[in-house]
């Protein structure tokens, strides 16, 4: 049966299904990671960014084109999780720019709306590189150009788009070597594929239902408040308001200072977050009633959530005074520090790298790096949580870069600076180098050089067999990795890092770092320094505990 167009209502179930067939794929899709490491993400972070769009999305019932256009771009964007996520954000973002103009969308309206999809996330990407998901996407989008005006049948159109998309995902691996050394297509434009699949199924009566829940995301390192010592009297604003707007019209510069002035007059600890299609409040207020309603004058409200902050200190004290046996004395509530001048955030991976960023001044560690990659939202949580004017963020894995850009664009009461760190080591080396009093340019310039002199690698074992870059590699096998491809390999994990370290070490080295995770020790760690020390017995060598998962060791060479 031919279908002519698509309404708010079968687009919201087309929406929820291409996030099934994702989801269903996304295990397949990790396993086309290039590297044979484990902790191939790309189906993870994919599959992770569309359901938090579903979860806007399932709140809606009966939505306009308008209202399901907003909550999959709001969704999308705040839970963008690593390169492959956060594109895929901006071409839901891109799309659904144009459809919520419409009331159904059409051939021609789908074709635009695809062509924009592609035009907003070359955009986002600083350096675009075919072979990759953009080259699916815009395959798709140059086939469905061409189709319009040579059928009104959205399911004639659908099955042609969808077959150009998988031969050019198919070719991907002509554009880029590495993908056809290792015997793999691209994983972003997989998953696209599987976005694509799933919500053309929907739309011809197929029934995709979602069958585990949305993964969670783990939550980042918060700061413990210790509220033992404060009574219910000092608290002067009882209730902890949070909820996001999604805008009716345009949140202009005035309507900010407008509504930041209201919420200032009724409460404090106030957060006002807006981009183009949302606005995410903070209020600490006495009558959370006040707030709700003015800010439904912009739009509908969403992830509403009230905390009787009075209420949980009571409980609190409580539960402490029955362990201690008696409730301590009270003391007054410390006021509020205006913010300083520069705050820090970084990526971190294992208690040992975490104390190490905390020891150099990081106001805030979020969690996460190469084994779950951390979302758009959770760097704007980070951002909140810092009380200062400039906030430098480490993303410390090129896999976060782009979120952490992307976290970037959406705020607007502090100055955000992202150093581009890849590697945990550059992150290190660049908040060493950042020098209180120096103008923002410098200390930027200043940490971007130190973290070019970095040179990181790591050890870790294959999950498959494979061949990249003339190594034939064998499932279980060491691998010693630079910032780009697999140095060395073999059954032995020292020699496998010697053999690492000696690709890394120049003339002018000056210092090897060794930081040993969770499956390693330091006797075994100490033991590979003493040897490097002797090798090279014009260079120190440090040894460090890191702790990190997945990665035996860490290595920089400086």
């Amino acid at each position: 049966m031919a279908i002519n167009s698509i309404d708010a209502g079968l687009l919201k179930k087309m929406f929820i299904g291409a996030a099934a067939s994702l989801e269903s794929q996304k295990e397949v899709i990790n396993e086309l990671n290039v590297f044979p490491v484990p902790d191939g993400d790309t189906g993870t972070n994919m599959t992770m960014t569309i359901m938090s769009a579903v979860t806007e999305v399932n709140g809606l019932e009966n939505p306009s084109m308008e209202e399901l256009s907003k909550a999959i771009s709001s969704g999308s964007l705040r839970g963008a999780r690593g390169n492959s996520g956060v594109i895929l954000s901006q071409l839901l973002r891109g799309f659904t720019k144009v459809i919520k103009t419409v009331e159904t969308i059409d051939i021609e309206t789908m074709a635009n709306a695809f062509q924009k999809a592609v035009e907003t996330a070359y955009k986002a990407v600083m350096k675009p590189k075919e072979g990759t998901i953009l080259t699916v996407a815009k395959g798709g989008a140059e086939k469905a150009m061409e189709l319009v005006g040579t059928t009104d049948d959205l399911t004639v159109f659908g099955e042609k788009v969808i077959a150009y998309m998988a031969e050019v995902l198919e070719y991907t691996p002509e554009l880029l070597p590495v993908l056809k050394e290792a015997g793999v297509v691209d994983s972003g434009g997989q998953g696209l594929l599987e976005v694509m699949k799933g919500g053309f199924a929907v739309m011809c009566g197929k029934k995709i239902e979602l069958k585990t829940p949305a993964p969670a995301a783990k939550p980042a390192e918060t700061k413990v408040v210790n509220t033992e010592n404060i009574s219910t009297s000092d608290i002067k604003f009882g209730y902890c308001t949070e909820f996001i707007i999604i805008l009716d019209n345009e949140f202009t510069d005035l309507d900010e200072t407008e509504f930041k002035a209201y919420l200032e007059s009724i409460g404090d600890s106030i957060v006002c977050v807006a981009d183009d299609e949302v606005v995410k409040v903070h209020v600490h207020t006495n009558d959370p009633g006040l707030a709700i309603q003015k800010a439904l004058t912009f739009g509908q409200l969403t992830k509403l959530k009230i905390d009787n902050m009075r209420e949980e200190h009571n409980e609190k004290l409580g539960l402490e005074a029955e362990k201690a046996g008696a409730v301590k004395a009270q003391a007054v509530a410390k006021p509020k520090l205006p913010p300083k001048e520069n705050g820090f955030i970084a990526v971190s991976i294992g208690d040992g790298i975490n104390e190490i960023f905390k020891g150099l001044g990081v106001d805030f560690i979020i969690e996460g790096g190469q084994t779950m990659n951390p979302s758009t939202e959770d760097m704007l949580n980070a951002i909140e949580q810092v009380n200062a004017k400039n906030i430098y963020i480490l993303p410390n894995n090129k896999n976060i870069i782009l979120a952490a850009e992307q976290a970037k664009a959406m705020t607007k009461e502090k100055n955000i600076i992202v150093i581009p760190s890849k590697t945990i080591p550059q992150g290190i080396a660049a908040v060493i180098n950042f020098v209180s009093g120096k103008s923002i340019e410098e200390n930027e310039a200043s940490m971007v050089e130190a973290m070019g002199r970095v040179k990181t690698g790591s050890v870790t074992y294959a999950v498959r067999d494979t061949k990249i870059d003339g190594l034939e590699i064998k499932n279980g096998d060491y691998m010693g990795l630079d910032d780009k491809t697999i140095k060395s390999t073999g059954s032995d994990i020292e020699q496998v890092t010697y053999d690492l370290v000696d690709t890394m070490v120049e003339e002018d080295s000056e210092l090897i770092s060794i930081y040993y995770g969770e499956e390693a020790n330091e006797d075994d760690a100490q033991k590979i320094a003493d040897s490097l020390m002797e090798k090279y017995d014009y260079l120190d060598v440090e040894v460090h505990a890191g702790n990190q998962p997945v990665y035996y060791y860490v290595i920089s060479v400086e």
